[in-house]
């Protein structure tokens, strides 16, 4: 782990597109500025370890309740009774002129 002093007003850069500057110091608390492009996520440490938390939990569900959710949503596929979901068919999207 990289440890750094800094002082309100100075920063610290990651990459080429994350900078952090320190923001103002009260007590013993810091507050941080975070510069990032949109597509960068940042979350605070105790909401991305709820989030990692429920994700792993999603992954672990058992097949009866994905059965029984989709007999709920009336979501079973006609041609193999076996399988309770849905085919899923992908819709071509619009290309993004502002991307081109």
């Amino acid at each position: 782990m990289l440890v750094l002093t800094r002082k309100v007003g100075e920063g610290i850069s990651i990459g080429d597109d994350i900078k952090i500057v320190v923001m103002q110091i009260k007590g013993k608390q810091v507050r941080l500025g975070i510069k990032a492009s949109p597509s960068t996520v940042v979350h605070r440490e105790e909401v991305y370890q709820r989030i990692q938390d429920e994700n792993r939990q999603a992954s672990t569900t058992d097949v009866v309740s994905v059965e029984q959710a989709a007999e709920i949503f009336g979501e079973t596929d006609k041609q193999n009774t076996a399988s309770p979901l849905k085919k899923v068919t992908r819709v071509a999207r619009k290309p993004d002129p502002k991307k081109s």
